[in-house]
């Protein structure tokens, strides 16, 4: 977190960071697990967004 507060704070613009992070995130697994079980692995990624894990201030009623 730290890495990326001082990205932001030097201007990278957030969403140019996240697709950064992603990607070498993805290709260092790839890597290490291969293909195949770094795309089973992120089949499930739509419905954990969709259910809000990702969503650090998610508002509930």
């Amino acid at each position: 977190m730290e890495a990326w507060e001082e990205a932001i704070y030097d201007g990278i613009q957030p969403e140019m960071l996240a697709n950064a992070a992603f990607f070498a995130a993805l290709s260092d697994l790839v890597s290490s697990y291969g293909e195949d079980a770094v795309a089973k692995m992120t089949e499930g990624l739509p419905r954990r967004i969709h259910n809000g894990e990702f969503t650090l201030n998610r508002v509930t009623q």
